[in-house]
């Protein structure tokens, strides 16, 4: 809950929001960057809101219904402001598909392990090129969070890339 809280939290501080904009902003930008999705928000809305982190209101705009708006409360500033400090200095271990694989590689045939790390290899290389394609776009140039979070991925393709040209040029037993 505490990634969760801090997504939601630090989407309301940049701006009062509704759900489906918040939905929306975690779907469209936060999933594509850094590869967080959340199942439901208006439950954790609910539960921030009864913590005193966030009030609610209702907004209606032209003709459509009725929605509510979110926005930080004075302590949910402070929650946010804890939990982003905490959360720079946890350090997780990244989990990567590959490492499983390469544990029961030797299951495979040489021939057919070779095979699809070179393919794993090649769409590293396409999804390397488009990141970087993306990073020099002037949309995300303006973005200095969403440019940090790019290269960082771009960063951690480089080195699994780095990684399997190391393993497919070494001698396999």
């Amino acid at each position: 809950m505490i990634e969760q809280e801090l997504i939601l939290l630090g989407l309301l501080r940049q701006s009062p929001k509704h759900g489906y904009e918040i939905k929306t902003n975690v779907r469209r930008i936060l999933s594509l960057f850094a590869g967080v999705e959340l199942k439901s928000i208006y439950y954790p809305l609910k539960v921030l809101e009864k913590k005193g982190l966030l009030t609610r209101r209702p907004a209606k705009l032209g003709r459509r219904p009725e929605r509510f708006v979110y926005s930080l409360t004075p302590r949910g500033k402070t929650r946010f402001e804890e939990l982003l400090n905490k959360s720079l200095l946890v350090i997780k271990r990244p989990q990567f598909s590959l490492d499983l694989s390469l544990y029961f590689l030797h299951y495979l045939k040489p021939a057919s392990a070779r095979r699809r790390l070179r393919g794993r290899l090649s769409m590293l290389g396409k999804l390397s090129k488009g990141m970087e394609r993306m990073a020099r776009t002037k949309e995300l140039q303006k973005t200095p969070a969403l440019s940090r979070i790019l290269e960082h991925n771009l960063r951690l393709l480089k080195a699994e890339e780095s990684f399997l040209e190391s393993l497919l040029n070494s001698p396999w037993e």
